[in-house]
């Protein structure tokens, strides 16, 4: 298939250097040199039997006759053509040289019939080759009609826009009321222009992806039923100079016929970046069709009955003058869905699916903190994949526990073979990070380990916080987060008496964070002092450089107090595991047993030391699930 594909698409081109080669092939065999001789001349050539071959048309319109023909010293593409007077005495006179010199002589009896040749000869090979070439390329061209049409907007009118309503979008409370006024505006405007109001312009909606920008804004013109325009950032940016502002006017023309209306730009960061910081100057073509939008915005004319709604997840790299009041007025966070919202977002695509009564929608909700919207969709259709697989007539918690595995961690790797070492070595590991989960006052609480590898890990251990919050923490939550990162290598060197590759990635966390608590937070003995910041390269991308406002002798003093932080951390996790190694070789031991302990294992583990046979009977259950996958 992939070959066929190949072919077409080289096809077009291939027939057209064969119609190129022609084209001058034809033109070098056409370029005839015509000799004009007189009638003395051609009678000179006559007798010196230096004539091979002739043609003769009649003109009795001009009183002539018209000769062609080839002498024996010319070259392929040469003739000569000579006029006579119309006469029948020099016509037999030329005649009498023919059956003399025994050359070929034609008559040609229809003149009007040698014209219509010449010009079909001449004239037709060369409308044949432009019909070709036009037709080659819309060919290469992918068979557009509108290729040529550069300068056109790329906004369409979207089909289901005017049937998304806010009912359909789950969660998001406060952002829809901030977008109300809009809906509001557009139904009755006139309400809004009597106490001298005027609506925003132009509102951003900023968030990570996933989380419902593109459907809010949908909503927005289900609800105010009106048109709603779509149309991406990277639609503006042409290689040609001039066509994304040319598209920007094209674009607001058309909304202007009809208005009121919406008009929604998705990744509005592709063309609406910061103006003069690119490394070659800032007359490039993007460059204009930003000034063309932030003139269509708010400049000299005027949009009434239009509203822009753009989305972006880096309003950071954004041109200051598309933030001003006037065009971009309002900006509205769509941040992640907290329990709550997860709960009413797992109901809406829940609808169409079949669940067991085992799942409960509410603790799923719970088990799922940091989940997008687009997350929580996947998450419900794999484990509906998952259910189809297994040949299931509803859904159930063990499907949806393994999506929620996939989703996080990709799919396990069963069939991978471990050695009973490697196996003793990630079960050590995995029950330290347990440990400091389950000790540890302001650690996060442990719901799943695991030593199933999965995508790059060995194993893992589910760790999610005891209450769901707002992005702050704490000095001790930092430091128990470290110490929880750290208990895996601890566990490793205290209980197996060696140390591995597999605690790299806590490693890494475990310095960052240490080194975010020194340099930005002001949690270390150097005082409230932000010494690092991020500097987001524009055009160089995210997280390129860090800005360094300290001198040598402080950075030092930083590094000191990063392993500080650190050593301190790995000391208490040491002490942490000392006192519990009955525990960390329970679990230890459980994990070679069974691979996966949920949270109501765990539990049981820490309060009776064993597990229930009620336990054991769910574990053969999942173990005859396995089998059937």
């Amino acid at each position: 298939m992939k070959k066929n594909n190949v072919t077409k698409q080289t096809m077009p081109y291939i027939i057209l250097i064969f119609v190129i080669l022609g084209a001058l092939l034809f033109y070098n065999i056409g370029q005839t040199k015509v000799n004009e001789l007189t009638y003395d001349e051609l009678m000179n050539e006559l007798s010196k039997d230096s004539v091979k071959s002739m043609e003769v048309t009649p003109k009795s319109n001009a009183g002539v006759y018209y000769f062609t023909g080839k002498l024996k010293d010319y070259d392929k593409n040469e003739i000569f053509k000579v006029n006579v007077p119309l006469s029948e005495a020099v016509l037999d006179r030329i005649l009498s040289y023919a059956d003399k010199n025994e050359f070929e002589i034609e008559t040609n009896t229809n003149p009007e019939n040698s014209s219509i040749v010449t010009i079909l000869i001449n004239v037709v090979p060369f409308v044949l080759l432009i019909a070709a070439t036009f037709y080659l390329f819309s060919k290469i061209s992918g068979g557009n009609k509108n290729s040529m049409d550069f300068g056109k907007s790329r906004a369409k009118l979207s089909e289901d826009g005017g049937r998304v309503r806010f009912t359909d979008v789950a969660g998001l409370n406060e952002e829809k009321e901030e977008v109300a006024e809009l809906i509001d505006f557009l139904k009755n405007p006139k309400k809004f222009q009597k106490l001298g109001a005027r609506i925003p312009k132009g509102v951003l909606l900023v968030g990570p992806p996933g989380t419902g920008k593109t459907l809010l804004a949908k909503a927005v013109a289900g609800e105010a039923n009106v048109p709603f325009y779509y149309i991406s950032g990277s639609d503006f940016v042409e290689l040609f100079v001039g066509v994304g502002a040319s598209r920007v006017r094209d674009m607001f023309k058309q909304a202007k016929q009809s208005a009121p209306c919406l008009i929604f730009i998705d990744e509005i960061d592709a063309v609406g970046r910061q103006r003069g910081t690119g490394l070659g100057g800032g007359h490039d073509e993007r460059e204009q069709t930003l000034n063309q939008l932030l003139t269509e915005m708010d400049g000299f004319g005027a949009n009434e009955g239009i509203i822009i709604i753009a989305a972006t997840n880096r309003p950071d790299v954004l041109d200051p003058a598309l933030l001003r009041p006037g065009r971009f007025d309002r900006q509205v966070t769509v941040s992640l869905p907290d329990q709550r919202e997860r709960e009413a977002i797992l109901k809406v695509h829940a609808k169409d699916k079949i669940f067991d009564d085992s799942v409960n929608l509410e603790n799923l909700s719970k088990r799922t903190p940091g989940f997008s919207g687009a997350d929580l969709e996947n998450l419900l259709n794999e484990s509906a994949l998952l259910a189809v697989r297994r040949n299931k007539k509803a859904i159930s918690m063990e499907e949806i526990d393994e999506a929620t595995d996939r989703v996080l961690m990709g799919p396990a790797k069963t069939s991978r073979k471990i050695t009973d070492k490697e196996k003793k070595l990630v079960s050590i590991h995995e029950a330290g990070h347990a440990v400091i989960g389950l000790k540890l006052e302001h650690a996060n609480e442990v719901h799943k380990i695991t030593i199933i590898p999965r995508g790059m890990a060995g194993g893992y251990t589910m760790m999610l916080p005891k209450e769901e919050k707002i992005s702050i923490m704490t000095k001790d939550e930092l430091l128990a987060s470290i110490t929880g990162l750290l208990g895996g290598r601890v566990s490793e060197e205290l209980f197996f008496g060696e140390i591995s590759t597999g605690a790299s990635d806590d490693f890494s966390r475990a310095t960052k964070i240490a080194r975010s608590m020194v340099t930005e937070y002001g949690m270390s003995d150097l005082g409230p002092v932000q010494f690092e910041h991020k500097e987001e390269g524009v055009f160089l991308g995210r997280d390129y450089n860090k800005s360094r406002n300290f001198s040598d002798a402080v950075a030092l003093e930083i590094d000191q107090e990063v392993r500080k932080i650190v050593n301190d951390c790995y000391k208490k996790a040491t002490k942490i595991l000392k006192d519990n190694e009955k525990l960390v070789k329970l679990l230890s031991d459980t994990l070679i047993e069974k691979e996966t302990i949920t949270k109501e294992e765990i539990d049981e583990l820490v309060s009776t030391g064993k597990l229930s046979k009620k336990s054991e009977k769910v574990e053969e259950d999942k173990e005859e699930i396995k089998k059937e996958d």
